[in-house]
């Protein structure tokens, strides 16, 4: 479905736009527009332009454009990147990818983030998919099976010392994602790396623990449904494991992580159809923020409603309009057609705007895909 064509536009113009989008991130200039980098002579990384640092959420996110967009070169150099400086070889994190380096590889902070992992594996999936396997780190179905095992299974055989677990909380078979598999963060996750779209294709997929990652799928459209306020569609940014916002270090609000949680929702329905509650959640969030303006609506909330910040950002209009996918509301083509008017981020906090941008371009336009061609389920 291609969402532009309700509010009058054409193929053509659509295309247009995405390619626009295309060369201006990954091939503008370096000052104030690209942050995807090219390192000879065969990788690349993408970079967090407000922080100056490399980040498995945006080395994945660039992936995941890459695969949807058929650019094997530039996917082939991001993951050379993050497989040579990101992932563990050894050790109890072995098999995770470290969150956070700098641009010449040294790793900054040796834990992972579970939607960098998430999304590496499900960009890896579809490249086999779409392009078949290479040899060596280019066999990419055996890397992301690599990937979704050590997801489930961190830990089980490690030293009674190590405080590096699963990504999965599997006590009382709850199976939900934690927000960092490591101690006290272990104890807590983050909604909006709960993303069941990609496990039910890994149930597909994965050469083993299948049905678990159907289980998993399951658990994630009932977590979320818990943690969405009923009344304005906002979620935390990190939640306890029964959806309850965690309290601890200002994080309980609808904050910046909590802007994707819209577009997991809404994809997941459109995709899959599994959640009839997830066309509520989406008319909820986006009658909230219609009712406060469209175009106006600022940035950060608190639950019930209060703004925190007022910025207009780019990010968080490209997740709203992902809602217009399912959605029925009376604003749901006013929400298309402000992601249309809205032009590509720029400047120096063009990173997770600019990344969100494009993944959200790509889900409106009907141009992010799990299968070429048809968004039909593979069976």
């Amino acid at each position: 479905m291609n969402l532009f064509t309700e509010i009058g536009q054409t193929q053509s113009a659509v295309d247009m736009k995405i390619d626009a989008t295309w060369s201006q991130l990954f091939y503008g200039n370096d000052s104030g527009q690209r942050v995807y980098y090219p390192v000879e002579p065969d990788m690349a990384y993408i970079l967090d332009t407000g922080n100056n640092d490399v980040r498995s959420e945006g080395m994945s996110y660039g992936m995941m454009i890459c695969v949807q967009l058929n650019q094997q070169t530039e996917f082939n150099r991001l993951w050379k990147w993050a497989k040579t400086n990101m992932q563990h070889v050894s050790g109890d994190r072995q098999g995770y990818f470290a969150w956070q380096c700098s641009t010449n590889g040294n790793i900054m902070n040796h834990n992972p983030a579970p939607d960098g992992e998430e999304y590496f594996a499900m960009a890896l999936y579809f490249a086999w998919q779409r392009w078949g396997n290479g040899t060596g780190i280019y066999d990419y179905k055996a890397e992301a099976d690599h990937i979704c095992y050590r997801m489930l299974h961190q830990g089980e055989n490690a030293e009674t010392h190590s405080r590096v677990t699963s990504m999965f909380n599997a006590d009382g078979k709850m199976d939900v994602i934690c927000f960092v598999p490591y101690g006290d963060a272990a104890t807590f996750t983050d909604p909006s790396y709960h993303i069941p779209a990609f496990y039910e294709l890994f149930a597909l997929w994965a050469d083993r623990d299948n049905g678990r990652w159907k289980h998993i799928a399951e658990r994630s459209r009932s977590f979320l449904h818990t943690t969405i306020h009923p009344r304005t569609g906002l979620g935390p940014d990190y939640a306890n494991y029964d959806g309850s916002p965690y309290e601890s270090g200002g994080h309980k609000h609808f904050e910046y992580d909590a802007w994707r949680t819209t577009m997991n929702i809404a994809v997941d329905h459109y995709w899959w159809g599994s959640n009839p509650r997830a066309v509520t959640q989406a008319n909820l969030i986006q009658n909230f923020f219609g009712t406060i303006g469209v175009s106006t609506h600022g940035s950060r909330y608190t639950l019930s409603g209060s703004e925190r910040e007022s910025d207009h950002s780019p990010g968080l209009v490209a997740m709203n309009a992902c809602a217009s996918l399912i959605s029925t509301n009376s604003y749901r083509i006013a929400f298309i057609r402000e992601l249309w008017d809205t032009a590509v981020p720029s400047g120096q906090y063009r990173y997770y705007d600019g990344l969100l941008y494009f993944l959200g371009l790509l889900h409106c336009s009907g141009q992010f895909r799990m299968n070429w061609g048809s968004d039909t389920p593979p069976s």
